[in-house]
This record gives C-alpha cells, structure tokens and sequence, in this order.
C-alpha cells in the first residue's frame, strides 16, 4: 500500500480587507500547492497595479 496523506479542513474568517485570502494563499504557495514561477508571475503583475502585497491573496483567486 502507498503513502496514506493526512487530510486537513481550514477554515479562515475575519473582517473584509484583514488579510484572509493572502494568509490563504502564502498557505498554498509554502505547501507546495503553486510553484514559484507563478507567484513570481503574480508578484510582477500586482507590482505593476502598485499592489506587490496581493501577489499571494491572487492565488486564491485566479
């Protein structure tokens, strides 16, 4: 028999504009869960928009 993977439920809440979907998605990215050529990619896009914090909170959303 393989690998067995522990499996995880999270649930994040808090007031609008506190950081949820960029603590969720610096998540992702640390978990292995999106490579660093695409946080890189992200990161240029939100440095362009003059946003460079929202490079993880895109994960989430794209």
């Amino acid at each position: 028999m393989g690998k067995e993977k522990t499996l995880i439920n999270i649930v994040i809440i808090g007031h609008v504009d506190s950081g949820k979907s960029t603590s969720s998605g610096h998540l992702v990215y640390k978990c292995g869960g999106i490579d660093k050529r695409t946080i890189e990619k992200f990161e240029k896009e939100a440095a362009e928009m003059g946003k460079g914090s929202f490079k993880y909170a895109w994960v989430m959303d794209k």
